[in-house]
């Protein structure tokens, strides 16, 4: 009888560590644990691919809600993003901003430019450190790295 109770106790034991382990998978599948997702653009004649694919990631997994997106914009590609830009990417950027995605110029760029903050559409941040830098920080926080 007293190996019948071991058993017993031994199999509950599992169960509840079972049991408790699917809770936390569960926890953190319905937390903000969506994939996250960098992408990297600096040639200027990839702006328009870019936001298309930027597009097609939120219509693939279901929308914004299901996925977190930045951009990190240097080099010639960030001219794009002028207050002048056309009016696609006026539009597009204007459409992804209010959805979420993250918006970063590089801070070195926008120097070598002679860009500020006030020159770029709404929803820019300065990555002061660098846009590259501020990539490889992204990618220490999990985020995964596109580079089209």
């Amino acid at each position: 009888m007293h190996r019948r109770n071991l058993l017993g106790g031994a199999l509950s034991a599992l169960g509840a560590v079972f049991a408790s382990s699917r809770a936390r998978s569960a926890e953190r599948s319905q937390s903000n644990d969506r994939l996250k997702v960098v992408y990297h653009l600096n040639e200027i004649d990839k702006v328009g691919f870019v936001l298309g694919n930027i597009q097609n990631h939120y219509d693939g997994v279901g929308g914004p809600d299901q996925v977190t997106i930045a951009l990190v914009v240097h080099g010639p590609a960030l001219r794009a993003f002028a207050a002048g830009a056309a009016q696609d990417v006026k539009t597009r950027v204007g459409h992804f901003s209010r959805a979420g995605l993250q918006l970063a110029a590089c801070g070195n760029t926008m120097k070598a430019q002679n860009l500020t903050l006030n020159d770029l559409l709404p929803g820019f941040v300065v990555a002061d450190r660098g846009g590259v830098v501020r990539i490889a920080e992204l990618q220490s926080k999990g985020y995964l790295y596109l580079r089209p």
